[in-house]
């Protein structure tokens, strides 16, 4: 059932009024009130203004976007479609646009499908409208996904001036929360931010071990990537510890030719 018609069942009842009484009021059938109730039909918006009056309430309270509803069902959407990201982007994919289905141009949907969007036209397509955006986020992620999209494309001035849109911080809310807050709202933000911090600490060392490869220092390049081993071999047996299997292969692989090249 869709919004629309819970809030007219709502009203209706809390007014203490049956489906027969309301269709009476508006000279209409009783199953016609029963269908938008159902969610089967919307009613003509000539009868916005006359529901409005017969439950006293104003037209924007009677269709109002239920956004909490909305938000979890996105939450919920984005949640499986996480789980699939790494091992299955196709998968993650059709999710995501099966989600865009029920909630079309819904910016956090789209958001998370840049993360599965491989073809850099596409991924500037879906980029620039969110790079508009209000929502502060969801615009920088826009941004950053743009500046990639216009590097594969060799578009390099495009990629800079993407970059230079997203200002340079040197904190996060979620660590300067952990220094004001306390309890649970403090181990939260702790928690959450360690294992952001860990995982760009893991692309940044790659980053230097790729500048070492370029400039023909393997044995730089080498040593980078070992210690991007053993910072994971530190976090084994912890529970988060499975959301990194990717990065282990991946520098296991890196290692591998490096050694090779030496």
């Amino acid at each position: 059932m869709d919004y629309i018609g819970k809030q007219i069942r709502a009203l209706r009842r809390k007014k203490g009024m049956t489906q027969e009484q309301l269709a009476t009021l508006l000279n209409i059938s009783p199953q016609a009130v029963s269908k938008w109730e159902t969610g089967i039909a919307l009613p003509d918006i000539t009868f916005v203004p006359i529901l409005a009056g017969i439950f006293h309430v104003s037209t924007d309270a009677l269709f109002a976007f239920d956004s909490m509803e909305t938000d979890k069902a996105v939450e919920e959407i984005c949640t499986r479609a996480f789980t699939f990201r790494e091992s299955d982007p196709e998968k993650s994919k059709n999710i995501l646009e099966e989600g865009l289905q029920a909630y079309p141009g819904n910016e956090i949907l789209l958001n998370n499908l840049l993360y599965v969007v491989t073809d850099p036209d596409e991924q500037i397509k879906l980029a620039l409208p969110l790079s508009q955006s209000e929502d502060f986020e969801i615009r920088f992620d826009a941004l950053r996904f743009l500046a990639y999209a216009y590097s594969k494309k060799g578009e390099d001035a495009l990629a800079v001036a993407c970059m230079e849109q997203i200002p340079e911080l040197y904190f996060t809310k979620l660590s300067e929360l952990a220094f004001i807050v306390k309890g649970k709202a403090k181990y939260d933000a702790a928690e959450k931010q360690k294992w952001i911090s860990f995982e760009t600490l893991l692309q940044m060392m790659w980053k230097l071990a790729e500048c070492y490869e370029e400039q023909g220092n393997l044995q730089k390049a080498i040593d980078e990537t070992k210690s991007c081993l053993l910072l994971l071999d530190a976090i084994k047996g912890h529970n988060k510890a499975k959301n990194f299997d990717t990065y282990k292969a991946f520098f296991e692989k890196q290692l591998t030719r490096l050694e090779q090249k030496m």
